[in-house]
Protein backbone atom coordinates (compact mmCIF):
# COMPACT_ATOMS: atom_id res chain seq x y z
CA UNK A 1 0.00 0.00 0.00
CA UNK A 2 1.55 3.35 -1.01
CA UNK A 3 1.87 6.42 1.23
CA UNK A 4 -1.10 8.22 -0.32
CA UNK A 5 -3.43 5.28 0.27
CA UNK A 6 -2.16 4.83 3.86
CA UNK A 7 -2.72 8.48 4.61
CA UNK A 8 -6.21 8.36 3.10
CA UNK A 9 -7.16 5.35 5.25
CA UNK A 10 -5.77 7.01 8.41
CA UNK A 11 -7.65 10.21 7.66
CA UNK A 12 -10.92 8.31 7.09
CA UNK A 13 -10.69 6.44 10.40
CA UNK A 14 -9.42 9.55 12.20
CA UNK A 15 -12.60 11.45 11.27
CA UNK A 16 -14.85 8.58 12.32
CA UNK A 17 -13.07 7.62 15.53
CA UNK A 18 -14.25 9.05 18.87
CA UNK A 19 -11.70 7.42 21.20
CA UNK A 20 -8.96 9.92 21.95
CA UNK A 21 -6.04 7.46 22.32
CA UNK A 22 -6.90 5.85 18.98
CA UNK A 23 -7.02 9.29 17.35
CA UNK A 24 -3.57 10.04 18.75
CA UNK A 25 -2.11 6.88 17.19
CA UNK A 26 -3.75 7.60 13.82
CA UNK A 27 -2.47 11.17 13.98
CA UNK A 28 1.12 9.94 14.44
CA UNK A 29 0.75 7.65 11.43
CA UNK A 30 -0.60 10.56 9.39
CA UNK A 31 2.50 12.61 10.13
CA UNK A 32 4.67 9.67 9.06
CA UNK A 33 2.81 8.99 5.81
CA UNK A 34 2.43 12.65 4.83
CA UNK A 35 6.15 13.30 4.37
CA UNK A 36 6.16 12.65 0.61
CA UNK A 37 2.53 13.10 -0.38
CA UNK A 38 1.91 15.23 -3.45
CA UNK A 39 0.46 18.71 -2.93
CA UNK A 40 -2.78 17.89 -4.74
CA UNK A 41 -3.26 14.80 -2.57
CA UNK A 42 -2.94 16.88 0.60
CA UNK A 43 -5.40 19.42 -0.73
CA UNK A 44 -8.13 16.93 -1.48
CA UNK A 45 -7.64 14.85 1.68
CA UNK A 46 -7.42 17.69 4.22
CA UNK A 47 -9.34 20.60 2.79
CA UNK A 48 -11.27 19.48 -0.23
CA UNK A 49 -10.90 20.69 -3.84
CA UNK A 50 -12.41 24.15 -3.12
CA UNK A 51 -9.31 25.11 -1.09
CA UNK A 52 -6.73 23.84 -3.59
CA UNK A 53 -5.81 27.28 -5.01
CA UNK A 54 -5.35 28.80 -1.56
CA UNK A 55 -3.18 25.91 -0.43
CA UNK A 56 -0.99 26.23 -3.52
CA UNK A 57 -0.23 29.87 -2.65
CA UNK A 58 0.83 29.13 0.93
CA UNK A 59 2.29 25.61 0.63
CA UNK A 60 5.85 26.94 0.48
CA UNK A 61 5.53 28.66 3.85
CA UNK A 62 3.59 26.03 5.86
CA UNK A 63 5.34 22.74 6.73
CA UNK A 64 3.22 19.61 6.34
CA UNK A 65 3.49 18.70 10.02
CA UNK A 66 2.22 22.16 11.02
CA UNK A 67 -0.64 21.80 8.56
CA UNK A 68 -1.57 18.49 10.19
CA UNK A 69 -1.49 20.01 13.65
CA UNK A 70 -3.84 22.80 12.56
CA UNK A 71 -6.25 20.25 11.14
CA UNK A 72 -6.06 18.31 14.42
CA UNK A 73 -6.71 21.46 16.46
CA UNK A 74 -9.90 22.17 14.53
CA UNK A 75 -11.31 18.86 15.82
CA UNK A 76 -10.79 19.79 19.45
CA UNK A 77 -13.96 20.87 21.25
CA UNK A 78 -14.18 23.63 23.82
CA UNK A 79 -13.25 21.24 26.64
CA UNK A 80 -9.87 20.75 25.01
CA UNK A 81 -9.45 24.51 24.84
CA UNK A 82 -10.16 24.64 28.57
CA UNK A 83 -6.94 22.71 29.13
CA UNK A 84 -5.06 25.60 27.54
CA UNK A 85 -6.22 27.96 30.28
CA UNK A 86 -8.89 29.84 28.36
CA UNK A 87 -11.97 28.51 30.12
CA UNK A 88 -11.55 30.91 33.03
CA UNK A 89 -11.24 33.87 30.66
CA UNK A 90 -14.42 32.81 28.84
CA UNK A 91 -16.32 32.46 32.12
CA UNK A 92 -14.95 35.79 33.32
CA UNK A 93 -16.08 37.55 30.15
CA UNK A 94 -19.57 36.06 30.47
CA UNK A 95 -19.74 37.20 34.10
CA UNK A 96 -18.69 40.74 33.29
CA UNK A 97 -21.54 41.04 30.79
CA UNK A 98 -23.91 40.62 33.73
CA UNK A 99 -22.02 42.78 36.24
CA UNK A 100 -22.53 46.52 36.50
CA UNK A 101 -18.88 47.51 36.04
CA UNK A 102 -19.18 50.60 33.88
CA UNK A 103 -17.71 52.85 36.56
CA UNK A 104 -14.66 50.59 36.61
CA UNK A 105 -14.31 49.79 32.90
CA UNK A 106 -14.75 53.21 31.29
CA UNK A 107 -11.77 54.90 33.02
CA UNK A 108 -9.51 52.02 31.95
CA UNK A 109 -10.72 52.23 28.36
CA UNK A 110 -10.30 56.00 28.42
CA UNK A 111 -6.69 55.65 29.54
CA UNK A 112 -5.95 53.24 26.71
CA UNK A 113 -7.49 55.63 24.17
CA UNK A 114 -5.60 58.65 25.55
CA UNK A 115 -2.28 56.79 25.56
CA UNK A 116 -2.78 55.51 22.00
CA UNK A 117 -3.74 58.98 20.75
CA UNK A 118 -0.76 60.58 22.46
CA UNK A 119 1.66 58.03 21.01
CA UNK A 120 0.39 57.89 17.43
CA UNK A 121 -1.83 60.88 16.78
CA UNK A 122 -5.52 61.63 17.17
CA UNK A 123 -6.67 60.42 13.74
CA UNK A 124 -7.92 56.80 14.03
CA UNK A 125 -7.47 56.31 10.27
CA UNK A 126 -3.72 56.92 10.64
CA UNK A 127 -3.30 55.31 14.06
CA UNK A 128 -3.99 51.52 14.22
CA UNK A 129 -3.48 51.41 17.99
CA UNK A 130 -6.08 54.13 18.48
CA UNK A 131 -8.51 52.33 16.14
CA UNK A 132 -8.18 49.19 18.24
CA UNK A 133 -8.64 51.09 21.51
CA UNK A 134 -11.81 52.73 20.16
CA UNK A 135 -13.14 49.36 18.94
CA UNK A 136 -12.60 47.88 22.40
CA UNK A 137 -14.38 50.84 23.99
CA UNK A 138 -17.36 50.49 21.65
CA UNK A 139 -17.52 46.77 22.47
CA UNK A 140 -18.15 47.78 26.10
CA UNK A 141 -20.80 50.33 25.03
CA UNK A 142 -18.70 53.31 26.03
CA UNK A 143 -20.52 56.52 24.93
CA UNK A 144 -19.08 58.43 21.98
CA UNK A 145 -18.66 61.56 24.10
CA UNK A 146 -16.43 59.66 26.51
CA UNK A 147 -14.34 58.37 23.61
CA UNK A 148 -13.99 61.85 22.11
CA UNK A 149 -13.02 63.34 25.48
CA UNK A 150 -10.37 60.67 25.98
CA UNK A 151 -8.83 61.51 22.58
CA UNK A 152 -8.88 65.25 23.36
CA UNK A 153 -7.07 64.67 26.66
CA UNK A 154 -4.05 63.43 24.72
CA UNK A 155 -3.35 66.93 23.39
CA UNK A 156 -4.31 68.86 26.52
CA UNK A 157 -1.77 70.94 28.41
CA UNK A 158 -2.30 68.87 31.53
CA UNK A 159 -2.25 65.51 29.79
CA UNK A 160 -0.90 62.82 32.11
CA UNK A 161 2.20 60.87 31.12
CA UNK A 162 1.01 57.31 31.59
CA UNK A 163 3.54 54.50 31.89
CA UNK A 164 2.77 50.80 31.45
CA UNK A 165 3.89 48.54 34.30
CA UNK A 166 3.65 44.80 34.94
CA UNK A 167 3.29 43.25 38.39
CA UNK A 168 3.60 39.54 39.09
CA UNK A 169 2.15 37.89 42.18
CA UNK A 170 1.30 34.58 43.79
CA UNK A 171 -2.13 34.00 45.27
CA UNK A 172 -3.77 31.27 47.36
CA UNK A 173 -4.03 27.65 46.17
CA UNK A 174 -1.13 27.90 43.72
CA UNK A 175 -2.66 30.71 41.67
CA UNK A 176 -0.50 33.20 39.81
CA UNK A 177 -1.34 36.71 38.67
CA UNK A 178 0.05 38.93 35.93
CA UNK A 179 -1.26 42.46 36.49
CA UNK A 180 -0.88 45.04 33.72
CA UNK A 181 -1.14 48.63 34.91
CA UNK A 182 -1.14 52.05 33.28
CA UNK A 183 -0.12 54.73 35.76
CA UNK A 184 1.07 58.30 36.11
CA UNK A 185 2.36 57.62 39.64
CA UNK A 186 4.63 54.61 40.14
CA UNK A 187 4.86 54.99 43.92
CA UNK A 188 1.07 54.93 44.30
CA UNK A 189 0.63 51.90 42.06
CA UNK A 190 3.32 49.72 43.61
CA UNK A 191 2.09 50.58 47.12
CA UNK A 192 -1.49 49.64 46.17
CA UNK A 193 -0.43 46.35 44.59
CA UNK A 194 1.63 45.36 47.64
CA UNK A 195 -1.23 46.21 49.99
CA UNK A 196 -3.84 44.28 48.00
CA UNK A 197 -1.74 41.13 47.64
CA UNK A 198 -0.61 41.14 51.27
CA UNK A 199 -4.10 41.73 52.63
CA UNK A 200 -5.50 38.73 50.77
CA UNK A 201 -2.80 36.28 51.80
CA UNK A 202 -0.77 36.66 48.63
CA UNK A 203 2.39 38.50 47.63
CA UNK A 204 4.29 40.10 44.78
CA UNK A 205 7.32 38.34 43.29
CA UNK A 206 10.39 39.60 41.46
CA UNK A 207 9.75 40.94 37.93
CA UNK A 208 10.19 38.22 35.30
CA UNK A 209 9.74 35.35 37.77
CA UNK A 210 6.54 34.09 36.14
CA UNK A 211 6.89 35.40 32.59
CA UNK A 212 7.79 31.95 31.25
CA UNK A 213 4.62 30.45 32.76
CA UNK A 214 2.43 32.46 30.39
CA UNK A 215 2.31 32.60 26.62
CA UNK A 216 1.62 36.09 25.29
CA UNK A 217 -0.89 36.10 22.45
CA UNK A 218 -2.69 38.54 20.20
CA UNK A 219 -6.41 37.80 20.49
CA UNK A 220 -9.10 39.09 18.15
CA UNK A 221 -12.74 38.54 19.09
CA UNK A 222 -15.38 38.66 16.36
CA UNK A 223 -18.62 37.18 15.04
CA UNK A 224 -18.35 34.91 12.01
CA UNK A 225 -20.06 36.61 9.04
CA UNK A 226 -23.08 34.80 7.63
CA UNK A 227 -22.14 32.30 4.94
CA UNK A 228 -18.44 32.40 5.89
CA UNK A 229 -16.71 29.06 6.37
CA UNK A 230 -14.43 28.86 9.43
CA UNK A 231 -11.82 26.72 7.68
CA UNK A 232 -11.77 28.99 4.66
CA UNK A 233 -11.34 32.02 6.92
CA UNK A 234 -8.44 30.32 8.66
CA UNK A 235 -6.63 29.97 5.34
CA UNK A 236 -7.24 33.64 4.56
CA UNK A 237 -5.81 34.79 7.90
CA UNK A 238 -2.67 32.66 7.94
CA UNK A 239 -0.59 35.33 6.21
CA UNK A 240 -1.62 37.70 9.01
CA UNK A 241 0.03 35.43 11.58
CA UNK A 242 -3.02 33.42 12.64
CA UNK A 243 -2.22 30.36 14.74
CA UNK A 244 -5.75 29.08 15.42
CA UNK A 245 -9.44 29.94 15.53
CA UNK A 246 -11.61 28.94 18.50
CA UNK A 247 -15.39 29.23 18.58
CA UNK A 248 -17.16 29.56 21.94
CA UNK A 249 -20.90 30.19 22.31
CA UNK A 250 -21.24 32.00 18.98
CA UNK A 251 -18.12 34.14 19.39
CA UNK A 252 -14.94 33.35 17.46
CA UNK A 253 -11.46 34.04 18.86
CA UNK A 254 -8.43 34.34 16.59
CA UNK A 255 -5.06 33.69 18.24
CA UNK A 256 -1.60 34.72 17.05
CA UNK A 257 1.79 35.50 18.54
CA UNK A 258 1.75 38.91 20.24
CA UNK A 259 4.29 40.22 17.72
CA UNK A 260 1.70 39.64 14.95
CA UNK A 261 -1.01 41.78 16.58
CA UNK A 262 -0.78 44.53 13.94
CA UNK A 263 -0.68 42.21 10.94
CA UNK A 264 -3.60 40.12 12.27
CA UNK A 265 -5.90 43.10 12.85
CA UNK A 266 -4.92 44.47 9.42
CA UNK A 267 -5.86 41.12 7.85
CA UNK A 268 -9.34 41.42 9.38
CA UNK A 269 -9.68 44.95 8.01
CA UNK A 270 -8.61 43.80 4.54
CA UNK A 271 -11.28 41.07 4.62
CA UNK A 272 -13.93 43.55 5.76
CA UNK A 273 -14.67 41.60 8.95
CA UNK A 274 -15.72 43.75 11.89
CA UNK A 275 -13.69 43.18 15.04
CA UNK A 276 -15.57 43.14 18.34
CA UNK A 277 -12.48 43.37 20.52
CA UNK A 278 -8.71 43.00 20.01
CA UNK A 279 -6.02 42.88 22.68
CA UNK A 280 -2.93 41.13 23.99
CA UNK A 281 -3.48 38.34 26.50
CA UNK A 282 -1.26 36.17 28.66
CA UNK A 283 -2.41 32.54 28.49
CA UNK A 284 -1.08 30.13 31.15
CA UNK A 285 1.01 27.22 29.90
CA UNK A 286 0.06 25.03 32.90
CA UNK A 287 -3.43 25.99 34.16
CA UNK A 288 -4.48 25.17 37.73
CA UNK A 289 -7.83 23.55 38.55
CA UNK A 290 -9.69 24.96 41.57
CA UNK A 291 -12.70 23.79 43.54
CA UNK A 292 -15.74 26.07 43.85
CA UNK A 293 -14.72 27.10 47.38
CA UNK A 294 -11.17 27.88 46.27
CA UNK A 295 -12.47 29.80 43.25
CA UNK A 296 -14.63 32.00 45.47
CA UNK A 297 -11.62 32.87 47.62
CA UNK A 298 -9.40 33.64 44.64
CA UNK A 299 -12.07 35.73 42.90
CA UNK A 300 -12.26 38.01 45.95
CA UNK A 301 -8.58 38.82 45.43
CA UNK A 302 -9.09 39.15 41.69
CA UNK A 303 -11.99 41.58 42.15
CA UNK A 304 -9.94 43.68 44.56
CA UNK A 305 -7.07 43.92 42.08
CA UNK A 306 -9.39 44.93 39.24
CA UNK A 307 -10.95 47.66 41.37
CA UNK A 308 -7.65 49.58 41.44
CA UNK A 309 -7.81 52.55 39.08
CA UNK A 310 -4.35 51.86 37.62
CA UNK A 311 -5.05 48.24 36.66
CA UNK A 312 -5.82 47.61 33.00
CA UNK A 313 -5.79 43.80 32.75
CA UNK A 314 -5.31 40.82 35.05
CA UNK A 315 -4.31 37.37 33.83
CA UNK A 316 -4.19 34.22 35.96
CA UNK A 317 -3.25 30.55 35.63
CA UNK A 318 -6.76 29.41 36.58
CA UNK A 319 -8.11 26.70 34.27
Amino acid sequence: MNRERCLLHCWYHFNNETTEWVQNILFQFMILFASNVMEIGLSVIFLGPKHLKKLQTIQATIPIHEFLFRTWNRRLDIESQNIMGRAFEYRRAAKEKRWDKMSRIFPKLGKAITMAAKAGGEDPAMNPALRTAIQNAKAENMPKTNIDNAIKRASGKDAENYVQELYEGKGPHGTMFMVECMTDNHSRTVANMKWIFNKWGAGLVSPGSMEFMFSRKAVVEFTLPAGKDLEELEMELIDGGLEELVENEGTVYAYADYTDFGSLTTAFEDLGIEITKANLQRIPTDPTELSEEQMEEVEKLLDKIEEDEDVQDVFTNIA
